[in-house]
């Protein structure tokens, strides 16, 4: 997965003249603060030099990232067609890209960025939308939610692992509140990201939310530790990319975990992917989760037929139709 061409071209005039020296440093502190997950209450884009590494580093990956999580509620809610967003925790406007790529609909938005650098360079990115012109409010999220509309999309993604543990449930609780029709949430796919994206799932189920994506079910996560639900997103590299992380590879893979609550009953597939499927010759290795809150291990061989067919498109992420053996 790329950035939409109008980010990039957008993300390489900004970028133009920054020292190298600089963006390698400030993206490894960056780099060193998101594999910490340090849940300290500072801001990872505190300035502008940090902005810049995210957006040099980081961006693509969450992108691909929140839009992979896009996809799947598209998938089991085909006739949601959000106008109106609010997304917490902003950063340079990353989860808006992903949303009016995903959402052509989208024509309203309001980004809520506490960091007044990032939300300064969110601001000149989105100029290159189409059709929408955000109103970005440079305030943190505790006071700020009471002066906001409530919107048909709410988002809030890579900010949970950067509050305090005590004050995570409830801001969940009120962008519930602020939720005409969906709420997601996503953070990395780590075993620390999951446990948070458990616990911001409870609430929301709790509190009546019909869970969209990616689980098949309302049940408790059968998973249990040290196994965790994650999935992962191959990402395009562009040159300053692999130059700020002194990488050589042409690609990563962005691991992401992510909850999608509605208002409105989905239609949720039989099935969902929760690890690379293994093939092997005439067979498929697929583990499962499963519309009864269990996760399984199932195999498909050639003498199944249409099964086989199907399971042999499905993909890591991927809602399965087929029944169950």
């Amino acid at each position: 997965m790329e950035l939409p061409p109008r980010l990039r071209i957008a993300i390489e005039e900004l970028l133009h003249g920054v020292p190298l020296a600089e963006l390698q440093g400030a993206a490894a502190r960056l780099s060193q603060r998101y594999r910490a997950e340090l849940r300290d209450g500072k801001l990872h884009l505190s300035d502008e030099t940090a902005v810049k590494a995210y957006l040099a580093a980081r961006m693509p990956a969450t992108f691909a990232a929140i839009r992979a999580s896009f996809s799947m509620l598209e998938d089991t809610l085909a006739e949601f067609e959000p106008r109106t967003m609010l997304d917490v925790g902003s950063g340079p406007g990353t989860a808006l890209w992903a949303a009016k790529q995903c959402w052509p609909t989208l024509s309203n938005a309001t980004m809520l960025e506490a960091s007044p650098s990032a939300a300064r360079i969110g601001r000149a990115l989105a100029s290159q939308l189409v059709d929408i012109a955000p109103i970005w409010l440079e305030a943190d999220a505790s006071k700020a939610l009471e002066a906001v509309a409530d919107s048909d999309l709410v988002t809030l993604c890579y900010v949970l692992d950067e509050l305090p543990p005590q004050s995570s449930q409830p801001l969940v609780l009120q962008l519930w509140a602020l939720t005409r029709s969906v709420l997601v949430i996503v953070e990395p796919g780590t075993p620390a990201g999951w446990r948070r994206i458990l616990e911001a799932r409870a609430a929301l189920v709790d509190a009546g939310a019909h869970i969209a994506a990616p689980c098949p079910h309302h049940a408790d996560c059968a998973l249990m530790a040290p196994d965790w639900c994650h999935f992962s997103r191959r990402v395009a590299r562009s040159r300053v990319h692999r130059m700020t992380k002194n990488a050589e590879v042409p690609w990563e893979d962005e691991k992401y975990i992510f909850i999608a609550a509605s208002r409105t009953a989905p239609n949720l597939p039989v099935s969902r992917v929760i690890a690379p499927p293994l093939q092997q010759k005439g067979r498929l290795e697929l583990k499962l989760c499963e519309p009864d809150g269990h996760f399984a291990f199932r195999t498909i061989s050639k003498k199944d037929g249409e099964a086989y067919r199907e399971a042999r498109r499905a993909d890591w992420g991927d809602g399965l139709d087929i029944t169950s053996q």
